[in-house]
């Protein structure tokens, strides 16, 4: 069996998102570059993206659960951040 590799494995995954609760609170006006840049640079799964001018973009779905962005944050960016309720989120299917 030939290598994957974490492009090819994440590419497997199964994304459920809950299409009306987001589990992240994003405070989206918050104006620390430095702190929304850390965000942008540290998640895995690409969900920040810093637009021109200083706007932060956010989406949950592709989340994948690993809560980076919650403990870089402490509270500041992400106001809050929960597993997705059950059946909702992202399933892993090769480790």
């Amino acid at each position: 069996m030939a290598s994957m590799t974490v492009d090819n494995k994440l590419g497997v995954n199964r994304f459920l998102p809950d299409e009306k609760h987001s589990h992240i609170d994003v405070d989206k006006g918050y104006g620390d570059l430095k702190e929304i840049k850390r965000l942008v640079l540290a998640c895995p799964a690409h969900l920040y993206v810093l637009e021109p001018g200083g706007k932060l973009t956010f989406s949950h779905e592709g989340c994948l659960e690993c809560g980076t962005c919650r403990v870089l944050s402490g509270g500041k960016v992400v106001r809050s951040w929960e597993y997705p309720e059950g059946g909702m989120g992202v399933e892993y299917r090769i480790g």
